[in-house]
């Protein structure tokens, strides 16, 4: 009989991508059955995440109106190894509440949850990428980590536009890493101009906005999906892209993981630890500016200098590169 697995990794759409390695590698190391705790905002994505056979939703939103059907869910099953992968004091509370034989939390803990795990998976070093620091579990168990994988079930998107076909994320969660918009209009009509590119807008609902205006500024040629598709539906779009431009987002990290290259815009977060995963791929960020990395979601300077300083025709150039390789 196989083991079971729970995984609890809560959010955001990047650190879910960043824990796919890690779960594969568990998957496969002890021939295992894997359930996944999710926000239940991401649900949809994490059930098409192959290796996963359960998705388990958290409600962040009404916890306590739907408590019991949480919790029923949660111990519904005994595991073999419950991990968290998030490491703050909801997901630890995860962990202590399922019912599992042996825990594990990461190295990455926080908000003084190391005291409610009976085990720890490796040292903590945040000098490396986040997909790398979940791998300490895999590494704890003494297992393979082998090459990082993302087995992921994409849909099969006609798309009848002609190459190449960029995508466009032009938002992001925290406004401190939102590239401005005039300079993605900048960088959209020099690639419809050089080469020819048919223009897809990649978002949410609250993305809508930004993307409108990049859509009318530009004019024709534009595809404008923002807060048009589900996040499944969003991965089969990004498959069939030649290229991604998108600020430290979800969706560069799933173009990522479907082997699409990147130009990937960083200021106030580190490409070191959450930069696209993979050599195919480049990050641009700008000269000068001293506060970057700050980590922070907005812009304490309120002259957001890490991004808007970065140069259009930076953008342009290195998209114009990766094109050629493709």
């Amino acid at each position: 009989m196989s083991k079971r697995i729970l995984i609890i990794k809560l959010s955001s759409m990047g650190d879910l991508f960043h824990a796919l390695p890690a779960v594969h590698a568990l998957k496969n190391g002890l021939d295992a059955e894997v359930d996944w705790v999710v926000q239940a905002e991401y649900v949809d994505c994490v059930r098409h995440f192959t290796d996963v056979a359960g998705v388990i939703p958290f409600y962040r939103h009404g916890f306590f109106r739907n408590m019991f059907r949480y919790l029923r869910s949660l111990r519904s099953k005994r595991y073999d190894l419950v991990v968290d992968l998030q490491g703050i004091l909801k997901s630890a509370a995860v962990l202590v509440l399922a019912r599992g034989a042996r825990r594990i939390g990461p190295s990455f803990h926080r908000e003084g949850t190391r005291l409610l795990y009976p085990e720890v998976a490796g040292r903590r070093n945040k000098n490396r990428h986040a997909a790398d620091e979940n791998l300490d579990v895999v590494r704890h168990l003494g297992l393979p980590a082998g090459e990082p994988c993302y087995p992921l079930d994409v849909p099969d998107v006609p798309v009848a536009a002609p190459r190449p076909r960029i995508g466009i994320a032009p938002s992001s969660r925290w406004p401190a890493k939102n590239w401005p918009v005039e300079s993605f209009i900048a960088a959209c009509r020099a690639l419809r101009q050089r080469a020819g590119a048919h223009i897809f807008l990649f978002g949410g609902g609250a993305d809508s906005g930004a993307a409108r205006a990049i859509a009318e500024a530009v004019g024709s040629g534009v595809t404008d999906l923002a807060g048009r598709t589900t996040i499944f539906e969003s991965m089969g779009w990004l498959k069939q892209m030649d290229l991604v431009i998108s600020n430290d987002s979800g969706p560069m990290h799933i173009a990522a993981a479907l082997k699409v290259p990147v130009v990937a815009l960083f200021g106030p977060t580190d490409p070191v630890r959450t930069g696209p995963s993979g050599n195919i791929h480049r990050v641009i960020r700008a000269q000068g500016a001293p506060c970057s990395p700050c980590f922070k979601h907005r812009c304490r300077r309120r002259d957001h200098a890490c991004m808007a300083g970065i140069a259009p025709d930076a953008v342009v150039e290195a998209a114009l590169e990766l094109l050629r390789r493709r």
